[in-house]
């Protein structure tokens, strides 16, 4: 068990008693509230009541719940005072099991997973036609940890007016991952519409416009941010995730901008795992089947896939991403 997190299994034995493990008791907390967490500051968590944004409470982690990782969109029972005064603090009693879960590593050798989000259902990877310039292998590494994690991958291109003859989306074209424009010249309501009632994770390089478009979808997202998750002084500067509410219903859960993403969790198998049409295929691979075919796997069973020489081209660039440790 990592030093980091504490499971409910977890046992303790006093020394000079019995060796006999002994289970650490938990309160039931019938009395709980369930809440949703919007932000996390310097070990308080923000949350709101119900998912509801207008019932914003301020919450600690209860001490029976040791270490036990806390994120943005991760829903809780909670207990205490739950009135959302000012100074008055509400106790995280219980996680419940997460349905997503967005993680990342540093680099491709770091053995400590980072839990960005949890409970999304969509990620928009967000990502600038130009300045700074696209990179295929930065949107290929989050598809293998949206896919992973239970996300469904969406393609936000920015700046097209920097770039309107680029033909970097045609690299997915394989991948049926859907695409909309999100630049500060491009309609908004396309993008509105993806994220209507949905909870999306929105990441992506520092200047790639990220900011922009969420302050567009949510005018005066700051002070938003502040209402909503009462925590610190309330403004949002892309240094932490933070969920905001959409005004036509969802949340949209804003990331800093990340300079890299590790994958170092994730396997082959996790990949090919997430395309249905392709999952059952390597049931029949041998062991150690990296599924990149020849020369490195010349008894992939992929390859013997009728009609799918084009989808399974498609899906191993993405393994081709997974095995790479560049700094995207």
């Amino acid at each position: 068990m990592s030093k980091r997190e504490y499971d409910e299994s977890d046992v303790r034995v006093r020394p000079g008693k019995s060796s006999r493990p002994r289970t650490k008791t938990r309160p039931k907390h019938n009395d709980a509230e369930s809440a949703m967490v919007v932000a996390v500051d310097r070990g308080r968590w923000g949350c709101v009541l119900d998912g509801d944004p207008a019932r914003p409470i301020v919450a600690m982690r209860a001490r029976e719940l040791g270490r036990t990782p806390i994120v943005v969109g991760d829903e809780v029972d909670v207990v205490g005072d739950l009135s959302g005064r000012t100074d008055t603090l509400a106790r995280i009693v219980r996680v419940t099991d997460r349905r997503t879960v967005l993680r990342r590593t540093a680099d491709d050798t770091d053995p400590f997973e980072r839990i960005v989000v949890a409970n999304a259902t969509q990620l928009f990877i967000v990502v600038a036609l130009a300045d700074p310039p696209p990179r295929t292998g930065f949107v290929e590494r989050t598809m293998v940890a949206a896919y992973a994690g239970g996300l469904e991958p969406i393609l936000c291109l920015t700046k097209h007016d920097l770039a309107a003859e680029s033909e970097f989306a045609a690299a997915f074209d394989d991948l049926d991952l859907t695409i909309v424009y999100g630049g500060t010249d491009d309609p908004i309501q396309p993008v509105r519409d993806l994220l209507h009632e949905r909870s999306t994770c929105f990441i992506g390089h520092s200047g790639v416009g990220k900011s922009t478009l969420v302050n567009r979808l949510v005018p005066e997202a700051d002070r938003a941010v502040g209402v909503v998750s009462g925590v610190g002084k309330g403004k949002h500067t892309s240094t932490q995730s933070v969920a905001i509410p959409l005004p036509e219903g969802g949340w949209v859960f804003d990331t800093p901008g990340v300079r890299s993403f590790g994958l170092a969790h994730i396997t082959p198998d996790d990949v090919i795992a997430a395309f249905a049409d392709l999952a059952a295929a390597i049931e029949d691979c041998p062991r150690g089947c990296t599924h990149l075919g020849p020369p490195a796997d010349p008894e992939c069973a992929l390859d013997q896939l009728p009609d799918k020489e084009r989808r399974v081209e498609a899906i191993r660039l993405l393994l081709t991403a997974l095995n790479t440790n560049d700094q995207y």
